[in-house]
């Protein structure tokens, strides 16, 4: 990251900043969830669990990725920023059917949670994970026959579908003295029909233009989107980033995430989502912006659109 001390010593000031803005000033809505035991054999639908959890409906798949649905991201648990909804989900880990796949993109604690793998162990065929990370999920009990580990650029048989691990800019590690010792990754998911791409936590970069020449276009992306600081620029996006990098994958649809659920950065918490639907509409862009466990069919015209914040900010 390259932080001067300078850079150290305005980032602790933040962190003690008093900023009545940084979260919202009551729970934010979820959406009950409700998933029947078949799924339509073709489309592509997402629910959104907040920051960068969500279910993927794929051509009559289920795929899980980054499923954070504990109440804080932290080592210790109590600590840490509390997610916005209170601790509502829209499903809760024991009661989701079962997954084809559980995907993450790396191992820091806001994606890659041990109460909620432990919680969901046995409610998915398989876990795909960036180089490093099986470890990690055989300590908690996941079988080792069931968990694939790939590098950028190798791809995988999934269900019947094909699923690439591309770059992302960021890093890794969990505590002291694990830093960098797993990769983090994006990730391509291809079908017969249809395409999505999801780009884990990055900086912008030159990585989305070349995964957009090799695998593009996509009929949706989940892109990072909040949790940002110049300070940072070069692992976390900017909003306006993260459309531009929609652009370069060549998306279709897009819908932010990395928000909504944790105070992890220091802008006011709807920053991201405001800033973000201001530079799509600047650059005709397809956005959604779903509230947390409302369903959106990619595929549809119709997708949820509302700026259901706003409420929640002046309750």
């Amino acid at each position: 990251m390259g932080m001067s001390l300078g850079s150290l010593a305005g980032m602790l000031r933040d962190q003690f900043k008093r900023d009545s803005r940084r979260r919202p000033p009551g729970p934010i809505p979820v959406v009950p969830l409700s998933l029947p035991a078949e799924l339509p054999s073709d489309g592509v639908r997402v629910t959104w669990f907040g920051h960068s959890a969500f279910l993927l409906e794929f051509e009559g798949r289920r795929l899980l990725f980054d499923p954070m649905l504990s109440p804080s991201p932290s080592p210790v648990p109590g600590f840490g920023s509390k997610r916005y909804s209170g601790g509502s989900l829209p499903l809760e880990p024991e009661d989701f059917p079962m997954l084809d796949a559980i995907i993450l993109s790396h191992d820091h604690y806001d994606h890659l949670d041990k109460a909620s793998i432990r919680k969901l162990r046995n409610k998915a065929h398989y876990f795909i994970v960036p180089l490093g990370v099986k470890k990690r999920l055989i300590q908690w009990g996941v079988d080792p026959g069931r968990i694939t580990e790939r590098g950028w650029w190798e791809e995988l048989q999934v269900a019947g579908l094909t699923l690439a691990c591309t770059p992302a800019r960021h890093f890794s590690g969990r505590g002291l003295g694990d830093r960098n010792g797993t990769l983090w990754c994006s990730w391509v998911i291809l079908g017969e029909r249809h395409r999505v791409f999801f780009s884990g936590d990055s900086g912008y970069a030159p990585h989305f233009k070349d995964i957009g020449d090799k695998y593009g276009p996509f009929d949706l992306t989940m892109m990072e989107c909040g949790q940002y600081d110049e300070r940072w620029a070069a692992i976390h996006m900017m909003p306006e980033q993260t459309v531009q990098a929609h652009l370069d994958v060549r998306g279709g649809l897009l819908i932010p995430v990395h928000w909504a659920a944790f105070t992890l950065g220091f802008h006011a918490w709807d920053d991201p989502v405001e800033r973000a639907v201001l530079a799509a509409h600047a650059h005709g862009v397809r956005i959604a912006t779903p509230r947390i466990g409302e369903t959106v069919d990619a595929m549809a015209g119709d997708y949820p659109q509302t700026a259901w914040w706003r409420e929640t900010t002046i309750r």
